[in-house]
C-alpha cells in the first residue's frame, strides 16, 4: 500500500522549503540536508492549508518562497527583498505564522489519491537522482580532465627538469675537464719556464 504523503517545511539560506514526502528522511533527502533539521527543531511538519495543497500539487517537488515572507510556495522562487530586517519583514513574519496557525483541512482517506500522489513523489525522487548523477558525472569529467591536465604538466615540468639537470651535469663535467687540462698546462708551463730560464742564465754566461 503507498504511504501517504505529508508535507514538511524548513528554512536553509535565503529561502524556506516545501515538500510533500513519504517521511522526514525523504525530505532531508530531497532537501540536500546533511545533518537531522528536524531534530535541531528547524524543520517541521506543515499545518498550513495552502501550503499542503501546493506541495500535494507537486509531490516530491522543493518549492521555495523567500525566506520570512508568507508569500506562496514555488519551483522557482525570487531572493528575498527584505534581508535588512525591515518592518515588512517583520510584518511578514508575523502573517506567516498566522497561517501556520491555521489547521489544515481534514483529508478523506482516499487510497486512489495517496497512491498517485505516492507516485508522483517516486517519479520526482527518481528525476532527482538521475539529475544528481548527471551532475556527479559532468563532475568526474571536470575532474579526471583536471588530473589529465595537472599530470600533463607535471610531465612537461619533470622532463624539463630532468633535461636541466642533465645538460648542468655535462656542463659541469666539462668544466671539471678544463680545470683538469689547465692545472696541467700550469705544470708544464712552469717546467718549461724553468727550462729555459735556466738556459737563458746560461747564455748571458
Amino acid at each position: 500500500m503507498a504511504k501517504k504523503l505529508k508535507t514538511y517545511e524548513t528554512s536553509l539560506g535565503f529561502f524556506d522549503l516545501a515538500i510533500a514526502a513519504p517521511s522526514m528522511k525523504a525530505a532531508l533527502e530531497a532537501w540536500g540536508a546533511d545533518s537531522n533539521l528536524f531534530h535541531q527543531g528547524v524543520a517541521t511538519q506543515s499545518e498550513d492549508p495552502d501550503v499542503i495543497a501546493a506541495t500535494m500539487a507537486a509531490p516530491g517537488v522543493v518549492l521555495k518562497r523567500p525566506v520570512g515572507s508568507s508569500g506562496p510556495f514555488k519551483a522557482h522562487a525570487e531572493l528575498p527583498t527584505h534581508l535588512a530586517g525591515g518592518h515588512g519583514a517583520k510584518t511578514s513574519g508575523r502573517k506567516s505564522q498566522s497561517r501556520r496557525a491555521q489547521k489544515p483541512p481534514r483529508r478523506g482517506n482516499d487510497p486512489a489519491a495517496d497512491r498517485k500522489a505516492a507516485l508522483a513523489f517516486e517519479k520526482e525522487q527518481n528525476r532527482r537522482e538521475r539529475e544528481r548523477a548527471k551532475e556527479e558525472a559532468a563532475r568526474e569529467k571536470e575532474r579526471e580532465r583536471r588530473q589529465h591536465a595537472i599530470d600533463k604538466a607535471q610531465g612537461a615540468l619533470d622532463a624539463a627538469r630532468q633535461k636541466h639537470e642533465e645538460k648542468t651535469a655535462g656542463i659541469r663535467a666539462e668544466l671539471e675537464a678544463l680545470e683538469d687540462e689547465s692545472q696541467a698546462e700550469e705544470v708544464r708551463w712552469e717546467k718549461e719556464r724553468t727550462r729555459l730560464e735556466a738556459a737563458l742564465r746560461r747564455a748571458r754566461g
